[in-house]
Formats: C-alpha cells, sequence, structure tokens
C-alpha cells in the first residue's frame, strides 16, 4: 500500500514532473466555480501539501465524502505551484478515501481551539498544527539525546521501573502490588503482609533511575538512561505531571565542574539539534506559541553559563529589592519565581546555581568541608527556571551512611548502595534533565500536559 508513495515532506522536496501517489489526512477544503482545493497532511512535514481538483475529476460519491479529517489517497501529476510559499502542488486524477469524518460531528473543524479542548481530545489533537509540531519535536529532541551520548562513548543502561528503593527519599511513590485489594493480608500488628505480596516486600514504581546508574557507573565510567519516572504528588501545577521521561547521566571520575560543563554542552547540543532538523516547527512556536523563542534559543547557544553559588544567589535575590511571593531566606529552596528573576532580570542568561544547603538536597549529594553544604547543582534557563538538577555524588561511605540517617531513612534498603562504596569507590557525578521540561523550554508550550501525548497527572488517567 505504502509501496511507490510518497510522504508529503517528500512530495514538497520534489522537483515538478511525473505522477506521484500520497497518502495523507485532509487538513482543509476549499472550492471555486472550476477547482477544488485540498490541504493534505500526513504528519511528516509541518507544510501541507495541496491538492488541486478540477471539476468532474471524483465521482459525487468521493466528492461528498472529501471532508476535513478524512483520510485519502490522491494520484496525480507533481507541478509547480503558482501560489507563494509553497514550490509545487498535486494535480489530482485519481482518489480513494481510506476514512469519513463526517463534517457533522468531526471535532476538529477550520477554527482555532483551546489547548484545554484539545486535551479532551487527546487522540485527535496530534492531527493540529500545534501537536504536530510538538510531537515532530519531541521526536527530533529524543533522537538528539541519544546522540549526544552515544558520540561521547556513553552507555545506555536501563534501570527497573519496578524498585524498593526511594531515589529522592521524599516517598511521593506509586506503590506496585499484586495484592487482592479488598482482602488484604495482615500482620499481628495488623500492618499489611508484604511478605505474601509478589515481590515479598513492598515495591514502588521508580522516581529516579540514578541509584541503578551509579551501579553501572562504577564498572563502565560513563552511562545514561532515557526511561519513564513516576510521582505520586498531588501536584496540579503547569510543570509537574504524575509520568514523566527522565535522562539521567552518571559518570565516575567526574567533579562538581566536569558534572556543570556536561550539563551545558547537553542543553546547547539539543537546541542546535532541534534548530537544524526542526525549522518550520520551531518557526511556528516562534510565530504562534512564544514570540521571540528563536532569538532566546540562540541567545542561551551563544551564551556561556554563569556558575554562582546558592549562597551569592540569595544574597542578590536578598538586595534585588523585589517583591516576591515566597520570601527569600538562606536555607530555602529556590522558587520557580526566583529562578526566572536570576536567569532574566540578574544574569539575562542561563545560571548554574551549586553548594545548596544540604538540608534541602537529597542524601546522596556530597557534602562540603563546611559541613552545611553539598556539592550540588542546579540549572536554570529563562522562562522554566529549573531545567536539570545533579550533583557530585557522596563517595565516603562513613558519610553516606550518616546522611541517610540523619534523614530519618533506613539502611537496610539502601545495603548495596553503601557497599559501592566499600569496595572500590571513586569519585562521580551525574544529573537529571526532564525530557518533557526541555520541551518546553524548546517550543515555548507553557503546560507539561501539552508537550506529553497522554499525560498522567492526580484525576486524570485517561487515553
Amino acid at each position: 500500500m505504502r509501496k511507490g508513495s510518497l510522504s508529503v515532506r517528500e512530495a514538497l522536496a520534489a522537483s515538478p514532473g511525473g505522477t506521484i501517489t500520497v497518502n495523507g489526512w485532509v487538513r482543509t477544503r476549499r472550492q471555486s466555480k472550476a477547482l477544488s482545493f485540498v490541504e493534505l497532511n500526513d504528519g511528516s512535514s509541518f507544510k501541507n501539501l495541496q491538492v488541486v481538483i478540477e471539476g468532474g475529476t471524483l465521482s459525487p460519491e468521493t466528492d461528498a465524502q472529501l471532508t476535513t479529517g478524512s483520510c485519502i489517497q490522491v494520484t496525480g501529476g507533481l507541478v509547480a505551484s503558482p501560489a507563494a510559499g509553497q514550490p509545487v502542488e498535486l494535480r489530482a486524477k485519481e482518489m480513494h478515501i481510506w476514512g469519513t469524518a463526517p463534517a457533522a460531528t468531526y471535532p476538529l473543524q477550520k477554527k482555532g481551539h483551546s489547548l484545554e479542548y484539545l486535551r479532551e481530545i487527546a487522540h485527535l489533537r496530534p492531527r493540529t498544527n500545534t501537536f504536530g509540531a510538538v510531537f515532530r519535536v519531541r521526536n527530533a529532541l529524543a533522537f538528539a539525546v541519544h546522540s549526544f551520548f552515544q558520540e561521547r562513548n556513553f552507555l545506555y543502561i536501563q534501570a527497573p521501573v519496578i524498585t524498593a528503593s526511594d531515589a529522592e527519599g521524599a516517598g511521593a511513590m506509586f506503590g506496585v502490588t499484586a495484592l487482592d485489594l479488598m482482602n488484604l493480608p495482615r500482620t499481628p500488628e495488623g500492618k499489611i503482609d508484604y511478605s505474601q505480596d509478589f515481590f515479598g516486600s513492598p515495591a514502588y514504581l521508580t522516581v529516579s533511575g540514578q541509584l541503578e546508574a551509579e551501579i553501572m557507573a562504577l564498572a563502565f565510567s560513563q552511562v545514561y538512561t532515557f526511561a519513564p519516572t513516576f510521582r505520586a504528588e498531588e501536584s496540579n501545577t503547569a510543570r509537574h505531571a504524575s509520568e514523566f521521561w527522565m535522562i539521567e547521566p552518571e559518570m565516575a571520575f567526574y567533579d562538581l565542574d566536569d558534572n556543570r560543563e556536561l550539563a551545558e554542552d547537553f542543553i546547547k547540543y539539543q537546541i542546535r539539534y532541534v534548530m537544524k532538523h526542526c525549522a518550520d516547527d520551531l518557526e511556528f512556536f516562534d510565530q504562534r506559541i512564544e514570540p521571540g523563542l528563536i532569538k532566546a534559543l540562540t541567545h542561551v547557544l551563544e551564551s556561556p553559563f554563569e556558575y554562582v553559588p546558592y549562597t551569592e544567589a540569595v544574597r542578590r535575590l536578598e538586595q534585588s529589592g523585589e517583591r516576591f511571593q515566597y520570601p527569600v531566606h538562606w536555607g530555602m529552596d529556590l522558587q520557580t519565581e526566583h529562578e526566572r528573576y536570576l536567569t532574566e532580570q540578574l544574569f539575562k542568561q542561563p545560571i548554574v546555581v551549586t553548594d545548596y544547603p544540604k538540608k534541602i538536597k537529597a542524601f546522596y549529594m556530597r557534602e562540603n568541608e563546611d559541613g552545611q553544604t553539598v556539592r550540588a547543582m542546579d540549572v536554570l534557563v529563562p522562562r522554566i527556571g529549573e531545567i536539570i538538577g545533579g550533583s557530585q555524588r557522596e563517595e565516603r561511605e562513613d558519610v553516606l551512611r550518616r546522611r541517610i540517617q540523619e534523614m530519618g531513612m533506613g539502611l537496610e534498603p539502601y545495603w548495596w548502595y553503601l557497599e559501592l562504596r566499600k569496595y572500590g569507590t571513586a569519585p562521580h557525578s551525574g544529573f537529571g534533565l526532564g525530557f518533557e521540561r526541555m520541551l518546553m523550554f524548546v517550543t515555548g508550550m507553557k503546560n507539561i500536559r501539552d508537550v506529553i501525548g497522554f499525560p498522567r497527572t492526580p484525576g486524570n488517567a485517561a487515553f
């Protein structure tokens, strides 16, 4: 069926002359007395292919079925187009209707639809200009992730999705069980008896593949994961989802400086790749979603990232005179409003904030000599705020053991993590990049629900 036919992208790039066959979905149709003009798209290109149909070419039955949303196959002559903005058009000779879309009920008629409405029809929204562009960029960005690390001889690894460890120590995890929820087994103390569960102990969906990546980094030196992660947080902000994808590299023999340099290179590589391979899509986002987007991305490419200790960042915020919703003080976790003020008002470029107070960071981050801060880093970018979080990891067994206990966590679940420090420990570092947050940054989309095909948020698991 596909053999011998061209995609819309291929047809638009082809030279005029000859007969071709194209498949796709009708975006719009307009008619004059003698001609009918169909905008055809198959998802391969932001631009549509114009199909010109002369009166009498189609049977009355086929003509009646040729409506917005219908799926068709067209065979005809590819000719130079007299219209501006399109190099070629297809003069139809034959047409087959694969699937109809009755105009009275098809939800995507030729008019503006809100992003909120389109979330309700996630099975159809990929056919719109906005989401066609989003998912083409998502595809390119995913390829760029692998290209970046493979070019640098990183090993791609797969961390488990089901785990017994809480990598963040935050407890916001989805439980995984095969127990009968209507007849739960109990211990003599009345607690759930997980020894009778499938894994013999409590199990959860992972919040991060980092701890497992550290295992592999201490054998292969440079590794990365790229996989879904899960957070059972009751958060309904535009930046958070319950299921999202994370890229997490881990590198032996990297200190914090090596780590932040890699993070900067990684962000810039992705931007360059998307600007090269998704130019039409980015132009659409620049015009319709975030005016000035391409200029802003170019500025990031051309700017060296500024490195700022947390204490200095807090001092600058306190002295700014700005009235924030969350007043700034040393020891607090910076909020999005603070991060954006730093990048958009004070420094006017991406920055890397380092050396956070240990009380607000995870147990695995290497403690500094002052005993108050850890070798953590957050990469902050304009419009988004934090886009990468990472650290140099604590490689000293005694210090790591103490940190776990200080945070009120049990040592037993991390016995193997501690043994990594007991047998052949080494300095190592890593970071995590939320894939969807990076997508929001390069597309200008304002809500994480609009850069995921089927978002999972509190109260919503549709599609």
